[in-house]
This record gives structure tokens, C-alpha cells and sequence, in this order.
């Protein structure tokens, strides 16, 4: 995996750039020094569908399922989204600020999506994620820690505690962690 000099990631044909409107620009002299791990699915609990490109491209149609229409109008995105086969999609370039992880902390900073890169799971709090995408996780993880002064990773629930849970209890911190380290 590489990133290149327009912040995009360049790896395989299992990586596509999906264009999302959800950014803007970091505040001047920002460094990217965390990286954000959620997880998502689109309706919820369900995998495969194009619910979160949809959601991440303001094209989501709020009368194709009756939880759309409580999200309605959101206007989020991430710079990476692992699928469950491993594939990857990237929206914003990782020069971008994403607009990930809202209402948000870490150590003392506020406004996270500042400084840090959203990494979406496809995934739930109640089913465990694939091995697939841990191997493709830790790959962009040593990736984008080469690139980028990356001092810390956390979970959204670590930047938004008692507004977020993701990426839930089945996410392994302990092994991935150990493999970002020692691959």
C-alpha cells in the first residue's frame, strides 16, 4: 500500500475512490496525529448493500428503508471504508478533513476530524469483523502511519464516549494492535 502525493491510496484493483462533498480543508499547520477506527452499517446490522457509499455521497434515499429517514440530511463521511471482504473505498484524501467523528476529545484536544483520519468498518457492535479486513486494517494502518506523524489510535467511542460505542466490543484492540506492530 501507498499513498500518493494527492493523499489517495494506491494498492490493488480491491481499492476505488468514491468522491465525497463531506470534507473541507484542515486548519493551517495541522498534522494528522490520530487515527479514528468506527464501524458502520447501512441498514443497520446489514452488510453489502450501497447504504453507506450512499450515505457518504448525500445520495441516500430516506423511503428505500424506514431507518434512512432518521438520518436524513446527515452530512458525513470518512477518508477509508474497509468492506467486509476487504476491499477498500476512499472519499476524502487523507490531506482533507473528513467529517467523521462530530462531537469529539482526545487527550485534552477537541474537534478530532482536525486532526485525525476516519477509518470505517463495515461492521456492528453485535458480530465480530472479518479476518480480511483486519489484514487489510493493518496494512493501511502501517501505511498511513508511514506517511503521517501518527501518535495514537483510538476507537470512536474513545473520542465521543457516551455518544458512540463503535467499533464495539467485538473489535480486537489486543491483536491488532500487536500485528501493526509487529508486521
Amino acid at each position: 500500500m501507498e499513498i500518493d502525493a494527492d493523499g489517495c491510496l494506491r494498492y490493488d484493483d480491491r481499492v476505488r475512490f468514491i468522491a465525497s462533498p463531506n470534507c473541507d480543508e484542515r486548519p493551517n499547520d495541522t498534522k494528522i496525529t490520530l487515527l479514528v477506527i468506527h464501524s458502520i452499517s447501512l441498514p443497520p446490522g446489514e452488510f453489502g448493500g450501497n447504504g453507506v457509499v450512499e450515505l457518504f455521497t448525500n445520495r441516500l434515499d430516506p423511503e428505500s428503508h424506514p431507518y434512512y429517514a432518521t438520518i436524513t440530511g446527515l452530512k458525513v463521511s470518512c477518508h477509508f471504508f474497509i468492506r467486509r471482504d476487504g476491499s477498500v473505498i476512499q472519499f476524502v484524501p487523507c490531506h482533507r478533513r473528513a467529517w467523521h467523528a462530530g462531537k469529539s476529545n482526545w487527550q485534552g484536544k477537541e474537534h478530532c476530524n482536525d486532526f485525525s483520519i476516519g477509518i470505517e468498518l463495515e461492521g456492528s457492535d453485535s458480530k465480530p469483523f472479518t479476518r480480511t479486513q483486519y489484514q487489510t486494517l493493518v496494512l493501511l494502518t502501517q501505511c498511513l502511519c508511514k506517511h503521517y506523524p501518527i501518535k495514537d489510535i483510538a476507537g470512536h467511542a474513545d473520542i465521543s464516549p457516551g455518544r458512540k460505542t463503535d467499533p464495539g466490543p467485538y473489535f480486537d484492540w489486543k491483536s491488532y494492535r500487536k500485528r501493526v506492530i509487529h508486521a
